[in-house]
């Protein structure tokens, strides 16, 4: 009978410790970014303003104050962050998202969206991520960058300067916005994980570490044909990066402002790419600039992010 019983108790807590682990699970999935190490959610940089997650989970703006990014000392929750040209989104754990700075073009409008896995602040438009795999949008139309109504299985997003991109369950690219650089071509691409949009060019990393890239070239930011062994990629103005696994930074493109200075970068778990200058996290939370920008060089020391789960 005690045999008996002890197998009953055993079996309990078995089934006890599966069912937290699964919570566990569910309720942290939103840090790990689709599976991508959580690296693209704890900081984002946008034209002059870079918005982080902070180890006290609270949201801080360093840069550019033309367009103060009001009320953000009261969001909670926020599991991810992104930044446009003036404008900053917010992804909360219940699915839901914020928005703060500039809508002149109703890039904030999006205090109706629901269950929103992910989020992309464009210049002046934002894109998020359903549940069920379609894309929402708001904000400046111009050059069709808001078309996205028509994708579907969608894992990852992206949003540039003019442009917005996608990659499917099945690896495949999806674009919208200008084309004037071909930055359509990246449609072509196939196997991959992860996109990444700048001003006219747009990065995908491929499943085996590798990255391809599509558009604009005059400064050399698609020429990352050695790079291996990437976990993540983000292309700023002209510029492209990618983190390597080892916690190391690879670039490409231009550097008139120090803006890719990073081969003396290591243990770093995030990196994120602006205009003329680029972020980085490390493994304990401080922040790294490479380059200059107004109101961003002068405080970054005092940054210390959240740790993501990884």
């Amino acid at each position: 009978m005690k045999a008996v019983k002890r197998k009953i108790f055993i079996f309990a807590i078995t089934v006890l410790v599966i069912a937290a682990i699964t919570f566990l699970a569910v309720v942290f999935q939103p840090w790990r970014n689709n599976g991508v190490m959580g690296t693209g959610s704890i900081l984002s940089a946008g034209a002059a303003h870079s918005v982080f997650i902070l180890d006290d989970g609270s949201i801080r703006v360093i840069g550019d104050e033309n367009f103060r990014q009001e009320g953000i000392d009261r969001w909670y929750n926020v599991v991810q962050v992104s930044a446009g040209s003036a404008h900053t989104i917010g992804l909360l754990r219940n699915g839901r998202v914020v928005a703060t700075g500039d809508n002149f073009y109703g890039q904030c409008d999006v205090d109706e969206w629901r269950d929103i896995t992910a989020v992309a602040a464009g210049s002046y438009f934002t894109i998020g991520l359903k549940k069920d795999g379609t894309v929402v949008s708001t904000g400046d139309n111009y050059f069709n960058q808001l078309d996205v109504d028509t994708w579907e299985n969608i894992k990852y997003i992206a949003a540039g300067t003019i442009n917005a991109a996608g990659v499917s369950k099945d690896g495949k690219v999806f674009v919208s916005g200008d084309n004037s650089r071909n930055q359509f071509m990246a449609e072509k691409f196939n196997e991959i994980t992860v996109v990444a949009v700048g001003a006219n060019h747009i990065l995908a990393l491929k499943e085996d570490g590798s990255v391809v890239g599509a558009g604009d070239n005059s400064y050399n930011q698609l020429d990352t044909h050695g790079w291996t062994d990437v976990v993540y990629i983000t292309a700023g103005v002209g510029q492209s990066l990618g983190l390597k696994r080892d916690g190391t930074v690879v670039s490409a493109g231009d550097n008139y402002n120090g803006q890719i200075d990073v081969d003396e970068w290591n243990n770093v778990i995030s990196i994120s790419a602006g205009c003329g200058y680029t972020v980085g996290v490390l493994s304990d939370g401080t922040a790294l600039l490479a380059g200059s920008a107004e109101g961003i060089s002068s405080v970054i020391d005092t940054i210390h992010t959240i740790i993501p789960n990884r």
